[in-house]
């Protein structure tokens, strides 16, 4: 398992339904704040990959509302991945 640092943020027009199951999968290890369209997160989660852990947060948020959208960023070591949706947008280095 490897250890990312996400940043993101969800837009939604039902907060109300995406919230709980927010606050399931980042829990106490990070931070959401609701902001006008939606969320902003700042968490540390552990998986096999940037892209599975994405997929398993959009996905469990589109289960609740459809209209759920994702721009993240998964940093790993030295290593930031975004992604819009699904999609990802490029991998950048970090010094």
């Amino acid at each position: 398992m490897k250890s990312f640092d996400l940043t993101a943020k969800v837009s939604t027009e039902k907060p109300e339904a995406v919230k709980p199951i927010l606050d399931e999968l980042i829990g106490a290890n990070g931070n959401i704040q609701i902001t006008d369209g939606g969320f902003e997160i700042k968490a540390k989660l552990e998986g096999q990959s940037a892209r599975d852990l994405n997929r398993v947060l959009l996905s469990t948020m589109r289960r609740a509302e459809k209209k759920t959208r994702l721009r993240s960023e998964w940093t790993n070591n030295k290593s930031v991945e975004r992604f819009f949706d699904y999609v990802p947008k490029g991998v950048r280095q970090i010094d």
